[in-house]
């Protein structure tokens, strides 16, 4: 695989970003959701767990393993949320690291995940896939706008989830409909 230029690059962040930003309208139609759970995390599928369960904090620290597709947003990554953004990102690989140091507002709070996810709900993707741990956070999600499309599917699988104490930054739009 060829590595994109680095315009091509900025132009994949942009469109991420923008997509992030449109997602916050509201919620999508689909509930398709992976019948595979993560292994030991207690996952459940997004039929079978509720979000409205979960609020996201305001601040919480989380481990972001991003792949699949041609993106700007690959890599591991230990996040830290303050105030409801990302205020930390550290690369723990290669692919990581290079996000952090030339596009770190790439890197997505839990919310803005969830946010992604709704949008591909609402925009008909083939794949919009969510899996979830006991306290309600998302531990995989799973996209795929177009069967068909070559490189268009995106992978997030979260894990090592610390909230802060006594914080909530915003309640999901998506509390108590069943569309999410």
């Amino acid at each position: 695989m060829t590595a994109a230029p680095l315009s091509a690059r900025a132009v994949s962040t942009v469109a991420l970003i923008g997509g992030l930003l449109c997602a916050i309208a509201g919620c999508g139609t689909g509930t398709s959701a992976s019948s595979a759970s993560a292994e030991g995390t207690g996952a459940k599928s997004a039929p079978a767990q509720s979000r409205a369960a979960w609020q996201e904090p305001a601040a919480y620290t989380y481990t972001l393993r991003s792949s699949e597709g041609e993106r700007a947003l690959i890599g591991a990554f230990r996040i830290t949320v303050r105030d409801g953004a990302v205020a930390e990102a550290v690369g723990l690989d290669d692919s990581g690291r290079r996000v952090v140091e030339g596009f770190a507002d790439a890197v997505p709070t839990i919310g803005e995940l969830l946010d992604e996810l709704a949008q591909a709900r609402r925009d008909g993707a083939d794949t919009a896939e969510a899996q979830y741990a006991a306290d309600g956070h998302p531990v995989r999600i799973s996209l795929d706008w177009e069967e068909s499309a070559i490189d268009d599917e995106a992978v997030y699988v979260i894990s090592a989830y610390e909230p802060a104490d006594g914080q909530v930054a915003r309640p999901s739009p998506c509390f108590d409909t069943p569309l999410c």
